[in-house]
């Protein structure tokens, strides 16, 4: 005798809830392989686990799989495992029944959402994945045994608010999901799902590290034009960061970090972590040997793959790796979340918060133990990676001080070498308590500063900054390890000692001061349109005059960067500093002295204050005006 079939009714809310997720929800309809994988995985983990601990304890689990089906001639894909299965109830609470509590808002949350990636986060915490099946399919079958049980179950449904649900005689213990399938349209995104091709390149692409082997029947001709069938297991299961690091050699770590980089370096270091706790996962990252072309390109792509137990979900997850590590490829498997996490989700998730708060840790450690363990290496990684790292001084609040000790920079110690901060603590004079630094665009242009002299003369070490996002973040630090960051080129800088060593006595400094009472002042006013203020300086020995900025004025090359995008800055004046004991200085003393109102001292001034500002690279107001005073001066001394 037949089976009796029961026709059961989605209720109202349900109904449109899938009509939601078969019409509008999934932009990329070749998840619904990915889905139904995931579960049959599901399905055969449930089952070893049975076979161990619980009642089906003896049950035979030597060859679980899963087989994907193809028939061309009923257009149908069947997706069959071997695993738990299914009984009735199991089919109407797991499958036939979407609804759960809250279904009204969930409704009504998608009515208001605009964004498509939104809405599909929503759908994604109801786990309705299943019927992304019904995206491709006109009717979807169902026949499943529960392991244990003698008889099995049939549902049937067109995703149209109805099913079926019959029992089933002579099922094979697990679950076959047949999908009827529609016509390929490729306007609507609809892939031919019969393609042998296709089928390998979804399960390459979402499942290729499913612990399970999914195997699929392939038709070939051999050499004699005899048609033969061969079985082919279509994913690798080879999921390195499941397995212990003890147990994964070298050439496979760089053949997997080859693979998801398309790099054809092996990686500079490889980290291989697992968490356990509330939050479960495993991470397999990659620090690179050199940088992708795009590293700071706007369109580049940042973050580590995600999987969920194995299954791919997304690219580029910048939720687990902030912007200024996108350099790290690598992969992070967590075990807690859906399959259908969206960025957006993901983003405020506290769990992975966590997640990428101990990523950042581990990745941030492994520079610094490189650093230590082996500094030549080190020094390539930073070499193709320290602007990209100086980023995270900007960004990330919580790792400054480890990132502090990772900068490595030139520096007037050694031509050839660069430094650590740390180094160039260990190396300060006794009594110094600031690491000074000078940012400019090119190391020649840095050492030749007017600024540099009186430190050159006196053996204090600075930091030579050339990369444009040093103009940044060095304002943004004040101190490491307690001593203060200070530019030569801002600020007072009284190194209270002369050129030649020997401290200057305050008898001397009054004396200087008032030797310069009334050409200041005149300094002043004949300049105000140029800077706010002239004064003496400490810090040169052969130059007449620099130019400084007070200690917190943005830098020139900071203004022009920033307008450069595009934002408005004001003027900003800087201060003319000049050296007390140069020539043209104390002679501009003298002749003002005998005769302030002299035509000539005012184009003097404006020589020395345009000679000051191309000495530090800047630009000059008036380049016609300078270079017809410097000429006529240079031919008045023929």
């Amino acid at each position: 005798m037949p089976s009796s079939v029961e026709t059961l009714e989605f209720q109202a809310e349900t109904r449109q809830l899938l009509r939601l997720v078969i019409h509008s929800i999934y932009s990329n309809k070749d998840i619904f392989l990915r889905e139904l994988i995931s579960n049959a995985s599901d399905a055969l983990d449930k089952l070893r686990l049975e076979s161990l601990t619980g009642s089906l304890a003896g049950v035979d689990i030597s060859d679980l799989h899963i087989s994907l089906e193809v028939d061309s001639d009923a257009r149908t894909l069947t997706v069959r495992d071997n695993g738990i299965g299914m009984t009735r109830d199991d089919l109407v609470e797991l499958i036939g029944t979407i609804a759960k509590s809250g279904t009204a808002g969930l409704l009504e949350k998608i009515k208001e959402s605009k964004d498509a990636a939104t809405t599909e986060s929503l759908i994604g915490q109801f786990g309705v994945g299943f019927y992304s099946a019904f995206m491709v399919a006109d009717k979807v079958t169902v026949h499943t045994r529960r392991a244990g049980n003698d008889s099995g179950t049939q549902w049937e449904s067109d995703g149209e608010g109805s099913y079926t649900i019959q029992a089933a005689d002579d099922l094979p213990v697990g679950t076959s999901v047949t999908l009827h399938l529609k016509p390929a349209d490729s306007e609507d995104g609809l892939a031919d799902y019969l393609s042998e091709s296709k089928i390998r390149q979804i399960v390459k692409r979402y499942s290729d590290f499913i612990r399970w082997p999914i195997r699929m029947a392939t038709d070939r001709t051999d050499a004699d034009d005899n048609a033969t069938s061969d079985l082919d297991t279509l994913n690798s299961m080879k999921a390195l960061w499941a397995r212990p690091r003890s147990e994964v050699t070298e050439h496979e770590y760089n053949e997997f970090y080859q693979q998801i980089s398309h790099d054809w370096l092996p990686p500079a270091e490889t980290i291989h972590m697992r968490a356990e706790g509330t939050f479960e996962y495993e991470a397999l990252l990659f620090i690179p040997s050199q940088a992708p072309f795009d590293l700071y390109s706007r369109e580049s792509k940042s973050g580590v793959q995600l999987y969920v137990k194995r299954v791919f979900i997304m690219d580029d997850c910048e939720a687990l790796m902030p912007n200024y590590l996108r350099f790290v490829k690598g992969v992070v498997d967590a075990h807690d979340l859906s399959l259908n996490v969206s960025r957006e989700l993901l983003q405020h998730d506290r769990q992975i918060q966590g997640v990428r708060r101990r990523l950042v840790k581990k990745v941030l450690g492994a520079l610094k133990d490189m650093q230590a363990k082996d500094a030549e290496r080190y020094a390539k990684v930073w070499d193709q990676f320290g602007r990209a790292l100086k980023e995270g001084l900007l960004e990330d609040t919580d790792n400054t001080e480890a990132l502090l000790e990772l900068v490595s920079a030139a520096s007037t110690h050694d031509p050839a070498k660069t430094t650590t901060l740390r180094e160039y603590v260990e190396r300060m004079k006794d009594g110094q308590d600031t690491i000074y630094y000078l940012t400019g665009e090119t190391r020649a242009m840095v050492e030749n500063s007017p600024h540099m002299e009186a430190f050159a003369a006196k053996g204090y070490e600075v930091l030579i900054l050339t990369d444009p996002i040093d103009e940044v973040w060095v304002d943004q630090v004040p101190a490491f390890d307690g001593h203060r960051l200070q530019s030569i080129a801002k600020g007072q800088v009284d190194l209270d000692e002369s050129a030649d060593g020997d401290k200057e006595t305050d008898g001397d400094k009054a004396q200087r001061e008032q030797d310069f009472a009334a050409l200041l002042p005149w300094l002043n006013t004949t300049l105000s349109d140029h800077v706010k203020q002239v004064r003496l300086s400490s810090r040169l020995t052969t130059s007449a005059a620099c130019i400084v900025g007070d200690a917190h004025d943005v830098t020139p090359t900071l203004e022009k960067m920033y307008r450069a995008m595009g934002q408005q800055m004001p003027t900003v004046k800087r201060i003319l500093e000049l050296n007390p004991t140069h020539p043209l200085v104390t002679a501009l003393r003298t002749a003002h002295h005998a005769d302030a109102e002299a035509p000539a001292l005012k184009e003097i001034a404006e020589l020395i204050y345009g000679s000051a500002l191309l000495a530090e690279g800047g630009d000059l107001p008036d380049p016609a005006r300078f270079t017809r005073l410097l000429t006529d001066h240079l031919t008045r001394t023929l």
